[in-house]
């Protein structure tokens, strides 16, 4: 009778080892799993589970040990065994000491079995039996892993766009707080709003959580509902360009307080820094004001519970409304990083106006995206398009 044990060499048994063996036992069928799969996901989930890059360089190199690309399967239990001179020269040299402690890692984390013979010795009888690191417990764990890896990436993309939200919301109030300074110099609380949104931009080149997003959204949108109601008694808001449309003119001269995203990428990061919050048009393309793009395109405040008042609402819309249009998260992101969230807002709220006539909105997205990465596109025809469309 061959008995292979499960405690490590001059160790002692754990809980995660139990764990992993009665799983092992218990399992009718053997599970598999693409050995470099359960890597790449380990490379996001592996801080949840406590292990380190240097750990998992180390599983790398066991992995490279075991001849399959397939882990389980119906076949013998996945155990390698190389020495540990073998081991070091595959990670490029690493001290035999630190190679031992990145391997108890793996071993306490459950990720490998050590599977031990009598004298400590890693090899394989004749009988076939192996001892050395078991490889069973990536097969056996995948699924948990795919999941801890997926909600990993789930929160970072919910905090990427919080932190999208935040920015603009932070480019909005100083906007408004210049443009309140000119036009409502008797008031105090310019000054307020454009030190909250220096210090925003400051807080935005550290690394914050959800919490501290979620805090800074709120300070900002309470400073944004103040400051538009301080201007709009005033009527500040409605422009020359939005009466003419009202009159089914074709003039396209506009002016606002609030342009499209327009200022080139060194404004664009001036603006972060907080060292230069005027935006400028890009060449060729007009300032179109949100106001005026909300009543040519319409057709998107109807997926909104309220009202679209400022660019991060018009932003957040889009975002809400493209799955309903066919277009994937990665196309959004590719035209957000090659537009800008707010022209890559107005261009999917424009692209719904006349949504019937696009057979692939994804597909279009993206080439508008290449095109604007190229210079050659810009979304402010794109409305005016619109407005002569329905003047006519």
């Amino acid at each position: 009778m061959t008995y292979v044990p499960i405690t490590p060499f001059r160790g002692t048994v754990t809980e995660v080892l139990l764990a992993n063996e009665h799983l092992a036992r218990t399992t009718e069928t053997r599970p598999h799993a693409d050995k470099w799969d359960v890597l790449r996901e380990l490379g996001v989930a592996g801080p949840e589970l406590g292990v380190s890059d240097r750990q998992l360089t180390v599983l790398q190199a066991l992995l490279s040990f075991h001849p399959e690309t397939e882990l389980g399967g119906d076949g013998d239990a996945p155990v390698v065994f190389p020495s540990n001179a073998s081991i070091c020269e595959r990670l490029n040299g690493m001290a035999c000491s630190t190679m031992r402690r990145h391997l108890a890692g793996l071993v306490k984390a459950g990720l490998i079995i050590r599977r031990d013979s009598p004298n400590g010795k890693r090899y394989t009888n004749r009988s076939g039996h192996a001892f050395g690191f078991d490889l069973s417990p990536l097969a056996l764990r995948f699924p948990e892993i795919c999941a801890m890896a997926e909600a990993i990436r789930a929160e970072r993309d919910r905090l990427k766009r919080l932190r999208q939200t935040v920015s603009l919301m932070r480019r909005d109030l100083a906007s408004l707080a210049i443009y309140g300074a000119e036009t409502r110099p008797e008031l105090s609380v310019w000054d307020a709003f454009s030190d909250l949104a220096i210090l925003t931009a400051r807080d935005l080149r550290r690394r914050l959580t959800e919490e501290d997003m979620n805090r800074l959204g709120k300070r900002l949108e309470e400073a944004l509902d103040k400051a538009r109601d301080l201007l709009e008694p005033n009527n500040l808001i409605t422009t020359d360009a939005e009466n003419e449309h009202h009159n089914h003119t074709s003039n396209t001269k506009v002016t606002g307080f609030e342009p499209s995203h327009g200022a080139t990428r060194k404004e664009a990061k001036n603006d972060e820094d907080g060292k230069s919050i005027h935006r400028t048009s890009h060449d060729n393309e007009p300032a179109i004001p949100l106001g005026l793009i909300l009543s040519i395109c319409a057709e998107i405040q109807i997926y909104t519970e309220a009202p679209i008042r400022h660019w991060h609402d018009l932003v957040r819309a889009a975002d809400m409304v493209r799955p309903m249009m066919g277009i994937q998260s990665s196309v959004w992101l590719e035209a957000v990083d090659t537009m800008g969230p707010e022209q890559a807002a107005v261009t999917v709220a424009a692209m719904l106006e006349r949504f019937d006539q696009i057979k692939s909105p994804g597909g279009y997205l993206r080439h508008l995206a290449r095109r604007a990465g190229e210079g050659k596109f810009s979304c402010a025809p794109m409305v005016m398009a619109l407005m002569r469309k329905d003047a006519a």
